[in-house]
């Protein structure tokens, strides 16, 4: 299988636009191979490809999706997550995060729960330590390296990670009545921050300093060291 007219495998667009075309190119070749099926009943899915050979039938099929194709729908979701501030450094950890996601009839539980994993992590990047800095008078950016740009690394996975898929649900209108897993977990890296948010203000509390709101923005982690220092 090829997909050459694809933009890139991001925004669920192989779970969805891929598999769609492949789903419609097994149908033109069921068609294509139903008068020599109905000859041969009995005949094996390899005898039943052979004959459909040697009757000169064209075994390759393709399909382009289009916007018509696919129809929108809702994908529920819930994430907890539980940080640990060090008010002494300003270091923050995630301890324990749970995300129940609604994914309909999953194609692949597996790739699925990645997915969340993996756009999680990356809205916790965004959120928290993703900060981009530009000179003013140029716009060149100034922090284009790991040394001064910080994507998430290894310490930043939570502890304690759990990942479930909603059961008894199904997507009608769907590829294989599945639901796009990727973007709804991206959204969930806000919880970090408001986290970390919460954690700021129990430590302002038990300094004595009351519990006022704090307001934070992106690219918190740094800015939360100076806040507790």
């Amino acid at each position: 299988m090829t997909s050459p007219n694809s933009f890139i495998p991001g925004g669920s667009n192989t779970s969805e636009s891929a598999a769609f075309a492949v789903m419609r190119s097994c149908e033109i070749l069921a068609n294509r191979m139903q008068p020599i099926r109905q000859m041969n009943p009995t005949a094996s899915w390899e005898e039943l490809v052979n004959t459909c050979f040697t009757a000169n039938i064209d075994l390759v099929a393709r399909y382009n999706t289009k916007p018509s194709d696919f129809r929108s729908y809702t994908v529920w979701a819930m994430c907890c997550t539980e940080l640990e501030l060090d008010v002494l450094t300003g270091a923050c950890r995630l301890v324990r995060v749970d995300i129940l996601e609604d994914t309909g009839e999953s194609m692949s539980p597996g790739i699925d729960i990645g997915q969340i994993e993996g756009a999680f992590i990356m809205g916790v990047g965004y959120f928290l330590t993703e900060h981009l800095v530009y000179e003013k008078a140029t716009g060149a950016l100034l922090n284009n390296r790991t040394w001064n740009y910080k994507p998430p690394g290894a310490k930043d996975i939570p502890t304690d990670f759990r990942i479930k898929l909603l059961k008894n649900s199904s997507n009608p209108i769907g590829v294989l009545r599945s639901k796009a897993t990727g973007e709804p977990a991206y959204c969930f890296g806000v919880s970090a921050l408001f986290a970390l948010r919460y954690a700021l203000m129990a430590a302002q509390k038990d300094a004595g300093l009351g519990d006022s709101w704090l307001e934070l923005g992106t690219k918190m982690y740094g800015k939360s060291q100076g806040l507790t220092m």
